[in-house]
């Protein structure tokens, strides 16, 4: 007798419709923890090492797919979801939305597709990303927007600032040894890492099978 290990409520299959005709269901690697009051549906990818907090929303049934890249945190309240048109490109590859290594998604950030977001960035409380990407190492301040550009690695948006056109944001500072939150990012990773293989484990056992 074999056990069967299945996904918990919170973690579904996209419905079939006209523009995601096929169905998936998300692929959510070890050691990684999604709260069961998150969400996480459809044409998802969860790497090692991922945090997802109470009332996130990974949402891969219209733009897809999306990648949660390893050691990234995704933080109480943080939508991530995609228009059905509009990729990006990671590698050889497409996605709506794309999210690298060791990024922090802090409270009730919105990233919306297409979209990339590089490693190590942290996207402050209520930011907004649509529509761009961003390079490695960048802070994105709180409650600050990022609409149809891209941001070079190892810039700043500060608090507040809304960054619509590209003009704007080839202008953004660079992050040097003065920027006060240079390092901030380091110390949320650390923290969601442990999060992540502390929390029980995502599978749980509902039957036996021969």
């Amino acid at each position: 007798m074999q056990p069967v290990l299945m996904y918990p409520k919170n973690i579904m299959p996209n419905p079939a419709t006209s523009f995601t005709p096929r169905i998936y269901t998300p692929i959510v690697m070890p050691h990684t923890a999604i709260h069961p009051q998150a969400s996480v549906i459809g044409n998802v990818i969860i790497a090692p090492d991922v945090n997802v907090a109470p009332f996130a929303s990974i949402r891969g049934d219209e733009g897809t797919p999306i990648y949660v890249g390893k050691g990234t945190n995704v933080q109480d309240g943080v939508v991530i979801h995609g228009l059905k048109h509009g990729r990006v490109t990671h590698g050889d590859k497409e996605y709506s939305v794309y999210i690298g290594e060791n990024t922090s998604l802090a409270h009730q950030a919105q990233v919306h597709g297409p979209a990339k977001i590089g490693n190590n960035v942290f996207a402050g409380m209520q930011s907004f990303v649509y529509k761009s990407e961003i390079g490695d190492n960048v802070v994105i301040e709180p409650t600050s927007k990022v609409i149809g550009v891209k941001i070079a690695s190892n810039r700043y948006v500060p608090a507040g600032e809304v960054i619509k056109t590209q003009e704007q944001a080839d202008k953004l500072p660079v992050i040097d040894e003065n920027y006060t939150n240079k390092h901030m990012n380091e110390e949320v990773v650390e923290v969601n890492k442990e999060f992540a293989r502390a929390y029980p484990p995502l599978y749980y056992v509902t039957n036996f099978a021969s």
